[in-house]
C-alpha cells in the first residue's frame, strides 16, 4: 500500500511482500526499481528536488530507516516493520540461489566486490553472478557500463553507489540496462564483504543502528548523523504540531502521540 509521509510517497510493505514483488519481476521480465528510504535520504531530497523526483518515481519505495517507521507511526500510519537494505538483498541472493536467478553487483571498490560476491557464494554456493563492475567509473564509461549490464542477461541489479549518483544514473539508464529487479543497497556490499561489521541485533531492535555507524567511523558519519537527525526531527514535530491543531486529543481523528526516539 501506498502512502505519502511529508510529501514523501512510501510503500507500507513487509519483507515478505517485497520479496514477492521482486520474485515476480524477474520471473515476468517486467522493470520493478525499489528504493530504500532512511532519515538521511528523505532529509537530502528536501533540498535536492531532482533526488525527490527520482525517489518518487521508482516503482517501490521501502522504508529503511527506524526513524521512518516511528515518524510514519506517529502521523497515524500503519507502518509495521523496516525492510532494511542489507537484509533485502541477503533474502534475494537466497532466492537466486534456489530459483536460478543471476545477479549483477555495481559499486564499491574492486577489492570490496570480489569479497563481497565470495561471501555470498559460500553462503549460497549455486549463486551464479551474471557479472559485476566497481563503482569508481567516470562519468565518460557510463555507456560502458550500461552495456555491460545489458549483455549480462541478469535478472537483478544491485547498486552500491553513494545517494544521490545511484539515482541519478538509474535515472538516466533504468529504461535501457534491460534488468527486471533493480534495487540500490547503499554500503550493503561492504557489510557482505566483511569489511564493515553490522550493528548487533539487539542495537538493530531499538534503532540504533546508526549509532552504532557512528561508533565504528565517528570522523566520517558524526555530522551526517547529528545534522539529519536532527533537521528530521524538527520536521516531525512541526508536522505532529500541526496535526494537534487540527485533531486535539480527544477530538474526532485525532492520533495518540508515538515514539520520539529518531534514528537512520
Amino acid at each position: 500500500m501506498r502512502a505519502s509521509f511529508l510529501g514523501c510517497p512510501i510503500d507500507l510493505l513487509t519483507m515478505a511482500e517485497t520479496i514477492e514483488l521482486a520474485r515476480g519481476a524477474m520471473r515476468s521480465r517486467r522493470r520493478l526499481q525499489h528504493v530504500a528510504l532512511n532519515v538521511a535520504k528523505f532529509v537530502n531530497m528536501r533540498s535536492d528536488p531532482v533526488l525527490a523526483a527520482d525517489v518518487a518515481n521508482s516503482d517501490v519505495v521501502g522504508i529503511d530507516g527506524m526513524g521512518i517507521v516511528w515518524g510514519a507511526r506517529a502521523l497515524g500510519l500503519p507502518a509495521t516493520s523496516r525492510v532494511a537494505g542489507v537484509d533485502l538483498l541477503a533474502e534475494l541472493l537466497a532466492v537466486c540461489a534456489h530459483e536460478g536467478f543471476k545477479p549483477y553487483f555495481l559499486g564499491a571498490t574492486s577489492a570490496v566486490l570480489q569479497q563481497a560476491m565470495q561471501g555470498a557464494r559460500e553462503r549460497h554456493p549455486s549463486l551464479v553472478f551474471a557479472g559485476w563492475h566497481d563503482g569508481y567509473f567516470k562519468r565518460e564509461q557510463e555507456n560502458d557500463v550500461v552495456r555491460d549490464i545489458q549483455s549480462s542477461g541478469a535478472d537483478c541489479l544491485f547498486i552500491g553507489m553513494p545517494t544521490p549518483r545511484k539515482e541519478r544514473f538509474l535515472a538516466a539508464y533504468r529504461d535501457d540496462l534491460g534488468v527486471p529487479f533493480i534495487m540500490g543497497v547503499g554500503g550493503a556490499f561492504d557489510i557482505l564483504a566483511g569489511t564493515v561489521r553490522r550493528a548487533p541485533v539487539q542495537i538493530q531492535r531499538l534503532g540504533l543502528e546508526w549509532l552504532y555507524r557512528i561508533y565504528q567511523e565517528p570522523g566520517r558519519m558524526w555530522w551526517r548523523y547529528a545534522t539529519t537527525n536532527t533537521l528530521f526531527a524538527g520536521v516531525l514535530a512541526q508536522a505532529l504540531i500541526r496535526q494537534a491543531l487540527r485533531h486535539p486529543f480527544g477530538a474526532p481523528g485525532a492520533v495518540p502521540p508515538g515514539p520520539s526516539r529518531i534514528g537512520g
